[in-house]
Order: structure tokens, then sequence, then C-alpha cells
């Protein structure tokens, strides 16, 4: 294999992570649904022969983890049955994927008729059936009902497609329209992807081209291990909760352990609770996701995203439980478990470099469905919002206000496009006061959302957490606000569980406040003078900065109590 020096390798690098990132802009841009388009949940990546990851678009971080072991459950379905012109579709989590919505995309790539890297697409779908619009919903108890799995399927041989494939999608789907549209965006980015190799391929050769995408693993595995020699060796536990197990049952408990020894990171979440009724089952993939997004988080080096990554780690998730679900577990709105995981590999990496660690977010996005069929033509639609939220705060510094969780890349669906295209209309969004967390430094601040369903009778999911165990402080800091969810009908208000799904009607009114961001350090220590900018900003009340900063404020002035 053909030897790669630096500023080579620095070179080709760059390329593939321009390419990888010039895959999801045109996936941004041609998608059709608002899912994809407008809350941006979505990934693009590329691989090398052996299906090792080498690069990812700057898209969704949890989603880099489950790249490898999706190609080596396809490498063992199809591993000596790959042609020019093939292209690949999965999404069922027993076999390689995450949860029924997200669809990988997978074309090999070859250069003059040898096979030498992957463009890798994956999307989430507004609708793939099952049992509710959306095809998520955390009562779900079985895979079945969260919608159609997908094994590993070749959807295009030699360069043609498979329309019985295609058929078949379409007869499963609320709206097919949009899923094809965005599937039909999906494989554009893929094609994107082999062509951006190619021209890599083409100026440096195949040779210096395997020869740089091993060095870039091998490259980022150094990082990742000089960086956890740095710390100290030892364990740190810690214990999260989910308020409920989907179907209304007890809190769900998440259990991490992290061991440092050495150059290697071992997290272990035996003690977790075991998998539970309702669709908030992990994968072991988007688990892995989790560990390795975390340990990335807190590192000081900047490295490629590549599969190097996971060299250093050892990740423990006992089958059968809800961060390893067997099957028939539901796994829909695996999210929330997902983002909770984060929080407890955190907290557990708070007691290894508490200095580079950040208090809980707000949980991860909420998540709200409304489905149904217009009042007048019956046809199908979806609305899929993922509420974007709110950060702790830092060691250093406050928590951002109104910004995604940093496990996610994700927007809010912008007021005029869900009003253009859905029968709702929203009456309220913004920040609420006193609902970050009190510390040195605050967390941020909750947002809030109010739809109006418009016309007829519709089904209406939510996913939300965090009323029952708000995001915890660290430092001495305080916990942020809870999460609320109001149901208000025409005579009568109705505070629903924090995940359900039910019957929203014409008229009815839904109104979810996230939680707030943990504080960071003591609140007594907190500078009045910031305090006072809070005030005026009215990101914090003159009753709660006395009540919890200890700062009194008389005729315009204040005084440290």
């Amino acid at each position: 294999m053909a030897t790669v020096d630096p500023i080579t390798r620095e070179i080709i690098k760059n390329a593939l992570a321009s390419i990888a990132d010039e895959m999801a802009v045109g996936l941004y841009r041609t998608a059709y649904s608002t899912i994809v388009r407008d809350v941006l949940d979505f990934s693009t990546s590329l691989c090398n022969a052996k299906g090792e990851q080498i690069a990812q678009g700057t898209t969704i971080p949890l989603h880099m983890g489950s790249v490898p072991y999706a190609m080596e459950t396809l490498f063992a379905k199809y591993g000596d049955s790959m042609d020019e012109g093939d292209v690949f579709i999965l999404n069922d989590p027993f076999d390689g994927g995450m949860h029924i919505p997200d669809i990988f995309i997978v074309k090999p790539v070859f250069s003059d008729g040898q096979h030498i890297a992957f463009a890798v697409s994956t999307a989430h779908h507004l609708d793939l059936g099952g049992r509710v619009p959306g095809s998520s919903a955390c009562d779900n108890t079985e895979i079945f009902h969260d919608g159609l799995r997908i094994p590993w399927l070749k959807l295009y041989r030699g360069g043609k497609p498979d329309e019985s494939l295609f058929t078949l999608l379409r007869a499963n789907i609320r709206v097919p329209h949009m899923t094809m549209g965005d599937l039909r965006a999906q494989l554009s980015a893929c094609h994107t992807g082999e062509r951006g190799i190619l021209q890599v391929v083409e100026r440096y050769g195949v040779d210096t081209f395997e020869a740089c995408s091993t060095e870039l693993l091998d490259y980022t595995e150094r990082i990742v291990r000089s960086e956890i020699a740095s710390w100290k060796d030892g364990s740190s536990t810690f214990v999260d909760y989910m308020d409920s197990d989907g179907c209304g049952g007890p809190p769900v408990k998440i259990q991490c352990t992290i061991t440092v020894k050495g150059d290697e990171l071992t997290a272990d979440f035996t003690g977790s609770a075991p998998q539970v009724p309702g669709a908030i089952n992990s994968t072991l993939s988007y688990t892995a996701s989790a560990v390795a997004m975390c340990v990335r988080a807190v590192m000081h080096a900047d490295m490629p995203n590549t599969a190097g990554m996971f060299r250093p780690l050892h990740v423990i998730a006992p089958a059968g439980t809800v961060l390893n679900g067997e099957m028939p577990a539901a796994s829909s709105m695996r999210g929330v478990t997902g983002f909770r995981t984060v929080d407890a590999i955190l907290g557990a990496l708070a007691g290894i470099v508490p200095e580079r660690v950040l208090a809980a977010c707000e949980g991860g996005n909420s998540l709200v469905i409304i489905g149904g069929q217009r009042a007048n033509s019956r046809e199908a639609y979806v609305y899929y919002e993922l509420i974007s939220g709110t950060w702790g705060a830092r060691p250093d510094r406050d928590g951002n206000d109104g910004l995604c969780n940093p496990a996610n890349v994700a927007a809010n669906i912008s007021i005029e496009e869900a009003e253009s295209n859905y029968p709702i209309r929203i009456h309220r969004y913004g920040l609420v006061r006193d609902t970050g967390g009190a510390g040195k430094y605050r967390g941020g601040m909750a947002v809030e959302r109010e739809w109006e369903l418009l016309e007829g009778e519709s089904t209406l999911t939510i996913r939300s957490d965090r009323r029952d165990h708000p995001p915890y402080g660290l430092g001495g800091g305080l916990p942020g606000g809870s999460s609320i969810s109001i149901l208000k009908h025409h005579d009568s208000e109705e505070v629903l569980p924090v995940m359900v799904s039910t019957k929203i009607k014409k008229g009815e009114i839904l109104y979810h406040r996230q939680p707030g961001g943990g504080g960071y350090g003591d609140p007594h220590d907190r500078d009045p003078e910031a305090v006072a900018c809070d005030i005026q900003n009215d990101r914090v009340s003159k009753e709660a900065a006395e009540r919890l900063y200890g700062v009194i404020f008389e005729d315009g002035s204040f005084e440290d109590g």
C-alpha cells in the first residue's frame, strides 16, 4: 500500500469532509418533507471499501456510530454480491438500523471495476406505515406497531431500480409522495458522494486514496487514545431516569459507569432498566453512538469524523435492556433514550474530567406529531415537529437559550412553513422566564410553543420528558425547569402525560413547554451584574433573583443579599 505524507493526508481528509458536507447540502435542498428539509433530521457519510467510516457531514452526531454497525450487517448479507450500480436500503433495527423512520441508503463506489468506497445517507422519514401517522408513538408495544421493516435489500441492481420494492413502499406509506421524494434526495446525495470520491481518485490515484483512508482511521485512533491517556485513571458512575416507559409505567433507569484505564475507555451500562413495553428501547448502535459523541464532546483535540474514534472505546450494554433491546422490542421513539443516555454518560464523565462537562440540557428535542386527513380532499398529512430546546450551563459560562441539544443538529419548523402547509395555527413560540437552572452560571431557558388544529380530528403524538426528573445541575447548580404539555379543549384543560398518543379536534390548542437547562456552580456565586442583566432581558424575575441568587432589587438598583 502507498505511503501518504502528512500534507496529502490533510488535503484528502478535508476533501472527504467537504464531499460529505456537499452530500448534506444536496440532500437538504432536494428533500420534500419538513422533517428533513426544515428539521434537518438526516446525516451523510463516506466509508472505505471495508465499510469503515472515513468522513461524516456536519449533521446529526448521534448518527455517527450507527454507520459502522449498519455496514457490518450489510457485509454479512451482501459482502460477496456488491456490483457497480447497486444501491442498498435498510431501516430494520434488528438488521443494523436505528429505528423504523430512519432509512439508510448505501451506494458502493467503483473505479475501473474496483470497489473502493461507499457513499451513505440516512434520513428520518415522515411516515413508514404502522399504527399511527408518523410511524412513531411511545406507547407502541412491539416493532410491528412502529411500521414497515426493511432488512438490507437492493433498491437498485446494476443501476436499475427494483420497481416492485418501490411499489411495496408506496403501498404502505400514508404520504408516499413525501417519502419517495426524500428517498430520491438520499439517492442524489449518494451520487454526489460517489462523484466526489472519484474526483479525488482521479487526482491522487486509488492507492493513495486507500492508503489515506487507512491512515485517517489510524490518525483518529491516535488522537482519541492520546486524549484519554491524559485523563486520570479510575471509574465514575452516574444514574439518570426517564419519567415513563412510554406506556404510563414507572421511571426508566439509565446507569452508566465510565472507566478510564491508560488510553482506553469503557462505558458500562449494566444496571440499566430491562427493555420496556413502550417504543423507547434503543439499539446497541445508538447507545454506542451516544458514547462516542460524549467522549468527542469533552475532547480538546480536533480530528476527522471516522470510525477510528471507536477503537479505544468499549461499550457494555447487556442484551434485553432498554439500551440494547431484543426482538420484538419497539423503538420508534428511542430518541429520548439516546438523549438520556447522553446525560448519564456526561454525568459519569463529570467525575473524570469535571472541568469539561456541562450541566444537563433540556433532555432532548420534544417531538409533536399531528397526523390526519384534509377536511376537503381527505388527503393524508403528517405534521412532524422536533422542537429544539436549550443547553445546560457550562463550567465557565451560561447555557445557550433556544439552541438545539448538543447531541443533535436540528431546527424548529418556521411558523410560516407550518401554517402554509398544514391545518394548524401557531399562537405562541418563545423562551420562558425563570426556567433556566440557577447557578454561578445559569442554565438555558425553556422553549414554549402552542398549536391550534384548524380542521377535523387528528392523531396527536407527543414524546417529551424531564417533568418528574428535571435536568440536573452540576457543581452546586440547581436543576432546570420541568416540562409540561396541556391540551386545551373548548371548555376545559387537560395536562397530558409526558409521552402520549391521543386525539386533537378542530379548535383545540396544544401547549408544550420544554425543560430548562441545569445550572452550574453555587447560585450565590453568580455576579450580581449578570443577575441584573438577566432581569433586564426578562430571563429571570426579581422574585427569583432574590430567592435563588440572594440579589435584592429596589428602585432600579440592587444589593447583594
